[in-house]
Parts: structure tokens; sequence; C-alpha cells
């Protein structure tokens, strides 16, 4: 027989260990629900960010992105000014995050034999993908760019140089252009010009399916790509540059 009094002990062990164990699948419960919920907020974070870009840019299509207010776009979406500074600190960041949809575009995977292609209709694809993101609020982009040149927003100048310069290494990489050395150089002068000269046509565009930017960008390039190949001779394929 079990000594007096060890059955109740041994009930009293038993009801704490299930205790315990309860206590554990609570913990453990409550830790699933707060990830759940963590996940949860920064999903929901996450697609604030470009509603932000869609309300700003549906503003401006009203009343003209001159006339839009963080405040507005705030209300628009039904959530306090707050939570958008959160994800951009000005409406020129707004304006950027727009402008990076458009290079998103441009460096979307490459058709199939893209490596084959001549340089010319390489840099032509890449290019027209960047105008064709932006074509359906073409105006609005317009008023973006002009916004960011007001002589009142000198501290806009700069970035829009380094800008200017990061966007045409990126447009290089998509068009697998590989040189180096001078010719590398001259390729990124004449690319900048031509990416300035095809977007101030391209804001005034009103062909279907934005058939003159696309016939200016095509003429404009294979007059380059004649002038580079009397200078330098034909372009390096891609993944075996030379020094020029």
């Amino acid at each position: 027989m079990p000594p007096a009094g060890g059955e109740p002990r041994l009930r009293i062990r038993a009801a704490k260990g299930r205790s315990m164990a309860d206590g554990k699948s609570a913990k453990k419960a409550t830790a699933r629900r707060g990830a759940r919920g963590r996940t949860s907020a920064a999903k929901a974070a996450a697609d604030l960010s470009p509603r932000i870009v869609d309300a700003a840019i549906e503003l401006a299509e009203e009343i003209g992105w001159d006339a839009v207010r963080l405040r507005l776009v705030a209300e628009r979406l039904g959530v306090p000014l707050a939570e958008v500074f959160a994800h951009y600190r000005d409406l020129d960041a707004v304006a950027d995050a727009w402008f990076g949809r458009a290079w998103e575009a441009m460096l979307a995977p490459p058709p199939r034999g893209f490596a084959k292609w001549p340089a010319r209709e390489r840099l032509h694809l890449v290019m027209m993908r960047w105008f064709d993101a932006l074509a359906p609020h073409r105006e609005v982009s317009g008023e973006m760019l002009a916004a960011k040149l007001y002589p009142s927003h000198p501290h806009h100048w700069v970035p829009l140089v380094f800008n200017l310069s990061r966007s045409v290494q990126w447009l290089r990489e998509a068009a697998l252009l590989d040189a180096t050395g001078r010719r590398r150089q001259m390729e990124e002068v004449g690319l900048s010009a031509l990416f300035l000269a095809t977007l101030a046509l391209w804001l005034h565009d009103e062909s279907a399916n934005q058939e003159r930017t696309r016939a200016f960008l095509r003429h404009r390039l294979e007059g380059a790509d004649r002038a580079m190949v009397r200078l330098w001779g034909s372009a390096p394929p891609p993944g075996a540059a030379k020094a020029a």
C-alpha cells in the first residue's frame, strides 16, 4: 500500500504538471498571435506605401501636382498623416517613388535572346520601358519634374544630377553595355544627352502609343551607333568587354 497521504500528493503534482503545460501552451499561443499581429502590421505598412503613391497620382490628375498635399493624400486613404510621414518624408519622395516604378519596369527580365540583339535595339527596348511605365500619367510626371526644378527648391537640383548619372549606369546595365575606358565615357555622356532629349520630346508626345518618341529614339540610336562604330569599331558583345 502507498504511504498515507501519498495519493493526494500525486494528484497535486499531476495538477501542477497540467498547470505548467497549460501555461506553456498559453505562452506559445500568445507568441504565435503576437507574431501574426506583427506580420499583419508589417504587411499593412508595406501595402500602404504604394497606395500613398497611387492616391497622390489620382489627386494630381484631378487638381495638378502643384496642389497636392500629403494631408489630402492621408484624407483620401483614411489614415493619419503620421502614417504617411512614416513612409515618405515629403511630396518629392512620393515623386521619387513614382519614378522608381519606371526604373523597376526598365530593369525587368529581358526577352529571350536579348543578348544577341544589336546594342541600339537593346537600348531602345529598355529606354522605352521607362517611358511606357510613366505614360498613363505623362502630364503628372512632367509636373513632378517641373516641381523639382523650382528656383525655390535648390536642394532638389543636386540630387537630380546624381540621379541622372545613376540612371545612366542602370541603363547601361539593363542594356548589357560592357564597354570600358574612353568608349564607356563616351557612352555615358551620349546616353545622358539622349535620355534628356527623348524625355523633352516625350513630355509633349500626343501620338498613339508614343510613336513619335519611339521613332525619335530609334533614329537617334541609329545615328549614335554609326558614330561609335566609326570612332571605336563595333561594340563588344555582352560579357566580353574590351578596353577602348
